[in-house]
């Protein structure tokens, strides 16, 4: 038991310990479980301090190891290619399901008004969030795109200047082992973090989430489980030969920080760990591929969007066509990756998304009330989406090193 509390190689088991108590405390102690919340905020701000750290030493360090430019651009193109593939999946999953179960014809909810700013990004806003006119102040302000376009400029310039750019190569690989180093003993205090978002987040839903809007939750939770298993766990299955059990063993790891904490860049640092050490995915591919996914995978969000247009239409009576229909999931995947410079978080952009596809916002009102539950369930799809796509591939990438070696040898 000792170990268990103590032991290096037990953190996780700890994780789970610390998110089971949470549900009890949340479920039987609710006005303790509100009153600590401020442990789980303060874990929070710690991992969030780091994540702009580890995305520049992640992302650099995958880079400048992966080998030639040649090799970092066959790479980048299929993790941009898996993740297109992931996000159309998704979304046509998350329709067909919203589709079966039309919660917006089933739920009888008055039109509560959405209060919030609607902010509707155009092709301009896109690229001047990306490219911003001061770097530091983008790099203090947390922006993530930002932060990872830099950083893969630096790091191609890295391997571009070859031989004289060794001393930096080197001293980016020694500063990674550093944060990472910080990061095990941040890593640490999970559990409590754990412990304290999960109370709250019991105590202040409760046995409430699944009443007038019940429905829709289901909705969004089941096309969650059937996007994982048929987009993630069966094609990995297929072409890894990675089981579910094991890929599961690995994953719930995952899921268990996402649940409590909704945030894919807080789980980010989780989602390198064990996709490194479970999965054995190369650091080079984990440390590209994963924080790529955390700024423009969203397959969570795809389903988020595809059941949102439905409950809206279906609610008004509003039929939506098959043009109107392959516009959504475009608008979609522009607004997902436009996210980082969106302020709001999902509310906001849901009621962006509906403006721009002609629908009424009036049911964000009732919506954002039971959103951070929604958004357990879309973080989580996300972040096995950047896991699951490492995954592939690395398996695309050893079986090319298979054949080359294959014919090198012929």
């Amino acid at each position: 038991m000792k170990n268990i509390l103590t032991g290096k190689n037990h953190l996780f088991t700890r994780i789970a310990i610390g998110f089971a108590l949470g549900v009890i405390l949340g479920i039987f102690l609710p006005g303790f479980s509100m009153k600590i919340k401020f442990i789980g905020d303060i874990y929070l701000n710690i991992i969030q301090a780091m994540i702009i750290p580890i995305i520049f030493v992640a992302v650099s360090t995958g880079i400048i190891n992966i080998g030639s430019g040649k090799d970092l651009g066959r790479i980048g193109f299929k993790s941009v290619s898996v993740f297109a593939v992931m996000f159309v999946a998704t979304a046509a999953i998350g329709l067909l399901i919203s589709y079966i179960v039309r919660p917006g014809k089933h739920i009888n909810i008055g039109s509560s008004s959405y209060e919030g700013e609607v902010a509707i990004p155009s092709v301009e806003d896109f690229f001047m969030n990306i490219i911003p006119d001061n770097l530091f102040m983008a790099l203090t302000e947390g922006d993530i795109l930002a932060t990872i376009i830099f950083t893969v400029i630096f790091s191609i310039a890295i391997v571009a200047v070859g031989k004289e750019a060794e001393p930096v190569k080197n001293f980016i690989n020694s500063l990674s082992s550093v944060i990472f180093k910080v990061l095990n003993y941040i890593m640490e205090l999970t559990p409590f973090g754990i412990i304290s978002l999960m109370a709250f987040a019991v105590a202040e839903y409760g046995a409430g989430i699944f009443s007038s809007l019940g429905l829709y939750i289901v909705t969004a939770y089941a096309s969650c489980i059937i996007a994982f298993i048929i987009v993630m766990l069966i094609p990995i299955w297929i072409y890894t030969g990675l089981t579910p059990a094991e890929l599961l063993k690995g994953i719930y790891k995952v899921w268990l920080v996402s649940l409590a904490t909704t945030s894919s860049a807080v789980t980010m640092p989780t989602t390198i760990k064990v996709t490194k050490n479970d999965f054995k995915v190369s650091e080079s591919i984990t440390n590209f591929v994963v924080p790529l996914g955390t700024t423009i995978n969203m397959a969570g969000g795809a389903i988020s969007f595809s059941l949102l247009a439905v409950f809206v239409s279906d609610f008004y009576n509003i039929p939506l066509g098959v043009g109107q229909i392959i516009y959504l999931v475009i608008i979609a995947t522009v607004i997902n990756m436009a996210a980082p410079g969106i302020p709001g978080g999902g509310i906001v952009l849901g009621a962006s998304f509906l403006t721009l596809l002609g629908l009424p916002i009036e049911l964000m009102g009732p919506i954002a009330a039971i959103y951070r539950i929604l958004d357990m369930a879309y973080t989580t799809m996300n972040i096995t989406g950047d896991a699951a796509a490492a995954i592939l591939i690395d398996e695309s990438e050893k079986r090319r090193h298979n054949k080359r070696s294959i014919s090198a040898k012929a």
